[in-house]
């Protein structure tokens, strides 16, 4: 993995230290993902700069980087907004994070070293200690390390991989997961989905965990979409 990419997304995960525009970038990503930045709410770089008590030039800067990691965009003639998440976008992203991540899965059978794999295998059971997973309340996982998606890709030890899932990708991807996430029936499906993709990368079938990475994010598309479809109901 490139040292350049490692750095700057451990960084952001306040692993290593950052600076001021570093903490207000993760500050804003975590407002975003977690919703306290409404989707599809206008933005305001006065009530930002108050709100986060910073001056506007880190503000812009911290804006840039929000605009190229997908958590803003740019409206002609009407300013910036945080994204909205919708059917399309969300078929636009898991149709890039589906092949992406089968490939990453696939190449984290050949490259992930035994401890790693057991470092993996210890992730899971400590998702499964939360009371939230053993009922089929909720499944959520935090950033980084912590995050089963995020060790895989790592794992495939492919530095142009892991910027386009780590640094371009991920948050859009969390904003998804944390504000439309699992509950039900599809909690104890998708705990399980991880425990047969770690076999496979334990057993060095790279074509079975590709395959089996592709089937779990397209599930989880599906359970987002019905999420949408719901909350579109509400507002109908």
């Amino acid at each position: 993995m490139s040292t350049i990419i490692g750095e700057t997304f451990q960084s952001l995960l306040g692993r290593l230290p950052v600076t001021s525009s570093d903490r207000l970038l993760l500050e804003m990503q975590r407002a975003i993902v977690e919703g306290e930045l409404p989707a599809g709410s206008k933005i305001s770089e006065p009530e930002l700069a108050r709100k986060f008590n910073v001056s506007r030039a880190p503000l812009r800067e911290a804006m840039a980087r929000l605009e190229r990691c997908h958590l803003i965009e740019r409206i002609p003639n009407a300013g910036a907004r945080v994204v909205k998440l919708s059917a399309e976008g969300l078929q636009a992203l898991y149709q890039i994070r589906e092949e992406l991540e089968g490939l990453a899965c696939r190449l984290a059978a050949e490259n992930m070293d035994e401890h790693e794999i057991e470092q993996l295998r210890a992730l899971l059971d400590q998702h499964l200690k939360s009371q939230r997973v053993r009922e089929g309340e909720s499944y959520y996982q935090e950033a980084g390390d912590l995050d089963f998606h995020y060790r895989i890709i790592l794992g495939s030890k492919n530095p142009y991989l892991i910027n386009m899932l780590c640094d371009e990708l991920y948050f859009l991807v969390r904003m998804y997961r944390v504000q439309l996430g699992m509950n039900g029936p599809r909690v104890s499906r998708a705990f399980d989905e991880h425990k047969a993709i770690i076999n496979a990368i334990a057993s060095r079938d790279g074509e079975l965990a590709d395959l089996l990475m592709r089937r779990h994010i397209a599930a989880s598309r599906g359970n987002i979409e019905l999420k949408l479809q719901q909350v579109g109901k509400q507002h109908d």
